[in-house]
């Protein structure tokens, strides 16, 4: 009798679909609300002190920050197909095994601070606050897109956001432009002036540098060091790879920027430096990108294989942070595997979108050219041919 009670127990149980049964594994699992973690020593430059070398992340940061950043690897993983399947046309260079980089950022300051970079833009792009449907449709150039469907890859825009940036270096001088605005308007904002090591080699770079300590900018210039310029690696462009050191007089960070608590504490610790008066500050950030320099460099010429996968298999950031959430029980493989599906769905519907909205109208070519202008005639390409101008 018994034998024939658990049998039929067992049919019924059978019988009730997979998903409901994780959700109520899921719902009831006792979960931590928040874990202390240990985080790699910064390198310091003319600094005493620096960022802490314990955080804490709490559950509702976990999660967060895990969702954002497999939104971002997922969103250049379709921008890749996309690229391949030639809805996306020019440049496009992408940013997945840098997600750390973005989001520990984006965690370290205010969203009235104030963000520029270089083209490899699309991570902040989410970070700041645009949708994955309007950057998705900036790269393949529709009028849903965030400028419009005409700035593509390299130029996405949105409050507090200045862009991503075609020449190299240029966001140098133009972050420390912010920087001195903030500072005359006396917000107490700060600008994370973002470039590559590649950028760093630059001149511009150094007269930014030279001015924002001289006049005391709450600026955090930041480099993301991906080991390789273009496809050129660190080691045969620069004589010093110390990027942290080569403010020179200003104080400097070397971070480990594939562990997003590392990166967010540094940030806090840069920001508070800056919003002190104490002037502009050097952050290094030692990161990797899985992509070529951009889609039509596959990336393998200059670097093996081998090295990609073993950054994958040892330093992946998303892993990095899995590991630390579920290893402290804030959260559990199922619910991490449910916000993949979820991420996986959103892209997948924004790509939709990104391949069947509208191209912009050709009259509109010559619409938000100027600022605060009422309309006027602009001349095409000959002199009989004339589109209108509006703000």
């Amino acid at each position: 009798m018994k034998k024939m009670l658990v049998a039929a127990v067992s049919r019924v149980l059978s019988g009730v679909s997979q998903k409901p049964a994780n959700r109520v594994l899921v719902a009831s699992c006792n979960y931590s609300n928040d874990a202390t973690f240990e985080i790699k020593k910064c390198d310091l430059h003319r600094l005493e002190e620096g960022p802490p070398v314990t955080t804490v992340l709490t559950r509702q940061d976990g999660l967060k920050y895990y969702k954002t950043m497999q939104t971002i690897r997922r969103m250049e993983l379709k921008a890749d197909q996309l690229y391949k399947q030639k809805f996306i046309r020019g440049f496009c260079h992408l940013c997945d095994g840098q997600e750390a980089c973005y989001v520990g950022l984006e965690a370290g300051v205010n969203p009235t601070d104030h963000i520029i970079t270089s083209y490899r833009s699309h991570g902040f792009c989410y970070t700041r606050g645009l949708s994955i449907r309007s950057i998705l449709a900036e790269l393949t150039g529709r009028r849903g897109g965030c400028a419009k469907g005409k700035g593509g890859s390299m130029h996405m825009y949105c409050k507090n956001f200045y862009g991503g940036n075609g020449i190299v270096g240029a966001q140098g001088p133009l972050g420390a432009g912010i920087s001195l605005a903030s500072k005359y308007k006396g917000s107490n904002e700060i600008c994370l002036t973002v470039y590559g090591d590649g950028a760093a080699n630059q001149g511009q770079i150094a007269e930014a540098y030279n001015m924002a300590a001289l006049w005391k900018l709450p600026c955090i210039f930041i480099c993301e060091n991906n080991r390789y310029g273009m496809g050129t690696a660190i080691t045969r462009a620069a004589a010093s790879t110390d990027y942290y050191k080569r403010g020179n007089f200003m104080p400097g960070l070397r971070v480990d920027g594939m562990d997003v608590l590392c990166v967010r504490e540094a940030t806090k610790f840069a920001a508070d430096y800056c919003r002190s008066g104490k002037g502009p500050i050097v952050m290094e950030l030692q990161t990797y990108r899985y992509h070529g320099h951009s889609m039509s460099d596959p990336g393998v010429s200059y670097r093996t294989r081998e090295e990609i996968q073993n950054v994958r298999g040892k330093s992946d950031p998303i892993m990095l942070l899995q590991d630390k959430i579920v290893n402290s029980h804030l959260a559990s493989v199922e619910e991490l595997k449910e916000i993949d599906v979820e991420v996986r769905k959103e892209i997948d519907d924004a790509a939709e979108f990104a391949t069947t909205d509208p191209e912009p109208a050709l009259e509109e070519i010559a619409h938000h050219i100027y600022s605060d202008n009422p309309p006027f005639e602009v001349r095409g390409a000959n002199q009989w041919v004339k589109f209108k101008s509006i703000s």
